[in-house]
């Protein structure tokens, strides 16, 4: 089958900018600028806040609210987080309607993101979508399956995706069901599980392999994904007959000028930390800020061209054995560095460049 894509506007990105404003080194953005482009910036900034900042400020503020006459507000708050404790696991709570709003065309347009399909996915049957890389902030592997911008449900027509994100994300207060409404869901075995099992068929848990490992080994350029020690989603894969779905989105790992530290230095160590108490960590980054083109935390506007893979068929197996996970762990990194190797000229790619796997 050939491949296919939902057609979405070609903007301009930061490369193709005329007008530039440059003072004490930063580039400025110009005042009169397309009120479109506005648009897309603010919604890639609500989307960029959320993650790295309104959980902090909404968990500090009900904190505060303790010692003020509104404790009873964030009483009911985190009386809520433990009565819908299971719901992040269940499936979530998932409705269309959110899934659908412009602001996510909006923040398509921003990089602009496209998704290319190269095999249909039979309806009747479950997936795991292994997604790759992670980049810094997994923004394509958002726009594909934790909305419809990109028209998942138009290529791929039944089936429903459910991104996974790390459990913690759902004991922050409204942050939880915020990302609940777009049918994200917790990555744990218990929810994939579920996903897998309990929820009929047509379903796909969409889980980012790296993680936030991986983004702490991100380089501008550098095609590199961790996955030589990923095999629980084989595993899970095997236990429930779900097929696998290989993907790769060009340009995620270009969104942000980031730094690799060095395994064991200083630096590296405490990233590490970070990411084994709280389950995520600090890359060294920066992106563009809201009126300069220099420095910020919001991505630049690269182009994201993720390629969704043929599905490789997985035989139920309910107790598979140490080396059958390991036999197809080694068809799985096969068929990705295939679906690499098949795309990368296509999205500027030398053709001796190889997909690292680390």
């Amino acid at each position: 089958m050939t491949e296919e894509v939902l057609q979405t506007p070609s903007l301009s990105h930061e490369g193709r900018r005329s007008h530039k404003v440059p003072v004490l080194g930063v580039e400025i953005a110009p005042f009169r600028i397309p009120f479109h482009r506005r648009l897309e910036t603010f919604a890639v900034l609500q989307w960029t806040l959320t993650f790295l900042d309104a959980w902090i400020g909404l968990t500090l503020f009900t904190f505060y609210l303790l010692f003020t006459s509104y404790y009873w507000v964030s009483f009911l708050v985190y009386t809520w987080i433990i009565i819908d404790r299971w719901t992040p696991r269940q499936g979530g709570r998932r409705y269309s309607w959110p899934r659908r709003w412009r602001i996510w065309e909006h923040m398509r347009n921003y990089f602009p993101i496209e998704l290319h399909k190269t095999a249909d996915l039979d309806p009747n049957q479950n997936y795991i979508i292994a997604f790759h890389p992670h980049g810094i902030l997994a923004v394509g592997a958002f726009i594909h399956f934790g909305t419809e911008a990109t028209g998942f449900s138009k290529l791929f027509p039944g089936i429903k995706p459910s991104l996974l994100i790390l459990r913690g994300w759902f004991f922050f207060p409204f942050i939880r069901d915020y990302v609940m409404l777009a049918g994200i869901c917790d990555s744990s075995k218990d929810s994939v599980d579920y996903l897998l099992s309990k929820n009929g068929v047509g379903n796909a848990a969409c889980l980012v392999i790296g993680g936030a490992r991986e983004a702490l080994d991100m380089e501008p350029g550098k095609h590199r994904v961790l996955l030589n020690r990923r095999k629980g989603f084989i595993r899970k894969a095997m236990e429930h007959g779900a097929s696998l779905v290989p993907v790769y989105s060009f340009g995620e790992s270009d969104v942000y000028d980031s730094t690799r530290t060095v395994p064991g230095s200083k630096i590296r160590k405490l990233q590490e930390f970070l990411l084994k108490c709280i389950g995520f960590t600090v890359p060294i980054c920066h992106g563009r800020g809201i009126f300069n083109y220099t420095m910020g935390i919001i991505p630049y506007r690269r182009h994201i061209n993720t390629v969704v893979g043929k599905p490789i068929p997985v035989g139920k197996n309910p107790n598979p054995t140490r080396t059958e996970v390991e036999d197809l762990h080694s068809i799985y990194v096969n068929a990705l560095k295939a679906l690499f190797d098949e795309h990368k000229t296509k999205y500027g790619i030398s053709l001796d460049i190889s997909l690292e796997i680390i």
